[in-house]
């Protein structure tokens, strides 16, 4: 039996998102842009896989966040 889960999140460019986090994505994983949304809808065999790949998920979309939040707040600091 195949474990699911889609993992829905909002940003300002999910399209920079997406692309950050795409290195790491594997094969389980398939992710879609939505609007404002980045969707990633993942599939694994076991539970705990799912809940291990959900967890590495989070954590990269936290970093890339944060990764591009404080490049942009370089970016405008350096132009003004």
């Amino acid at each position: 039996m195949t474990r699911r889960a889609t993992l829905r999140t909002t940003h300002d460019d999910p399209g920079i998102v997406a692309g950050a986090l795409e290195p790491d994505n594997t094969e389980s994983m398939r992710t879609r842009v939505e609007g404002d949304e980045l969707v990633t809808t993942i599939e694994r065999d076991s539970t705990g896989g799912l809940h291990a790949t959900v967890d590495d998920y989070v954590v990269n979309v936290t970093v890339a966040e944060t990764v591009i939040e404080a490049t942009r707040t370089h970016t405008d600091t350096n132009h003004e």
